[in-house]
């Protein structure tokens, strides 16, 4: 082993042991602090793990280098085990950081709270990783042809997958979040990293002193993004409505008066005019949390679900930030009004006594509308 290698996978090991025990705790320190937030839905424990998942890949980034070490020390790195090690290793880093992008807000929406689809790449996470195996087996693991290392083609295509998750999630995270400088350099480190992977198919490309040197920089990089998440995420907690403070009051077809005090919204009139499909959207949910139990306080938002699409619940919110006319600061989110409450249902976050729907809209909704589970609720 060179001392270039050598001195890469010594700092590799002790600078991705620093983050992850910084990032857990954080994690575990945000996870006390906003408990309440957190865990507001008793029925389903919605508890955000993403930070603890990354925190956890780069566990698995500590074991890697310390498995890359040993390799070399003990003259075991052209090895059948070594290889089979390397792959149990990139399976549970990249089910990791699949776990997080599950819990991410921004990710693609086909990942998001999207556990059969989770499952689904999971398993492709799986095979890949045997298919290289099996290529290693078969043909060798440092088998070359035409100056690429075939073991390693399965590989590269699953982390270039994996980065464009990443890159899409980190990107609107920060950008949604007023943080375009931060948004625009992510997506810069998620292409560093995977870089990174290239030497391992093509074995022409770069040296090792510059291949090291972008490792280096894209995890010690990829850390920095990851502590400026973990900050956002807190700020982002800190600045949530609590669900008791917001108060909503149904007063006639299209108006409702609505009040969030940490947002600076008070007692002010919506009147939602010609968009009545938002309107009755959010009376409905508003009558399902008053008086529905347990899973009637939801409403389905999918293809077969009462609501089609996700959508319509963010037209909701825009069109209150748009008719308030509220300044960026003010500007409300989806998860400030509507809390997911697993299997593809979402419902209001606020308690039900600070709701309040006229009994006179509320007769004349439950005799024009044709289900029964509305008319028993409004009755």
């Amino acid at each position: 082993m060179t001392e270039v290698a050598e001195f890469y996978l010594l700092s590799h090991i002790f600078i991705s042991f620093i983050g992850a025990v910084i990032l857990i705790a954080l994690w575990f320190y945000i996870r006390k602090q906003f408990k309440q937030i957190l865990e507001e839905d008793t029925s389903q424990k919605r508890v955000d793990k993403g930070l603890l998942y990354l925190s956890l890949a780069m566990f698995i980034w500590v074991i890697s280098g310390i498995w890359g070490y040993a390799s070399h020390q003990f003259s075991f790195s052209e090895s059948a085990m070594y290889q089979v090690g390397v792959n149990l290793l990139s399976i549970s880093n990249n089910l990791f950081l699949l776990l997080a992008l599950f819990y991410f807000y921004y990710a693609p929406k086909f990942i998001y709270n999207n556990k059969r689809n989770v499952t689904i790449i999971f398993v492709l996470i799986v095979i890949t990783s045997f298919a290289t195996l099996g290529i290693s087996y078969l043909i060798g693991a440092n088998t070359v042809s035409n100056g690429i290392k075939i073991s390693g083609i399965p590989d590269l295509i699953l982390s270039g997958f994996l980065c464009y998750l990443l890159g899409i999630s980190f990107y609107r995270t920060f950008a949604f979040r007023g943080l375009s400088i931060i948004a625009i350099i992510s997506t810069f480190i998620i292409l560093l990293m995977f870089i990174t992977q290239l030497s391992g198919v093509f074995v022409d490309f770069g040296n090792d002193f510059s291949n090291n040197l972008i490792k280096i920089i894209a995890k010690t990089s990829l850390i920095s993004i990851f502590l400026v998440l973990a900050t956002t995420w807190a700020i982002r907690l800190a600045s949530m409505p609590k669900p008791h403070e917001i108060t909503i009051n149904f007063m006639d077809w299209s108006m409702v008066k609505i009040s969030i005090p940490s947002k600076g919204v008070y007692d002010k009139t919506i009147d939602f005019g010609s968009k009545t499909t938002q309107y009755k959207n959010l009376l409905k949910f508003a009558i399902r949390r008053k008086y529905g139990d347990g899973d009637s306080q939801g409403i389905q938002v999918n293809l077969g679900g009462e609501i089609k699409n996700q959508t319509y619940l963010s037209r909701i919110i825009n069109n209150i930030n748009e008719i308030l006319e509220l300044e960026k600061v003010q500007q409300l989110e989806r998860r400030d009004l509507l809390t997911f409450i697993g299997e593809g249902k979402y419902r209001l976050r606020m308690i039900p006594s600070n709701i309040t729907i006229d009994n006179t809209l509320l007769k004349e909704f439950s005799e024009n509308i044709e289900n029964k589970e509305y008319k028993d609720l409004c009755n």
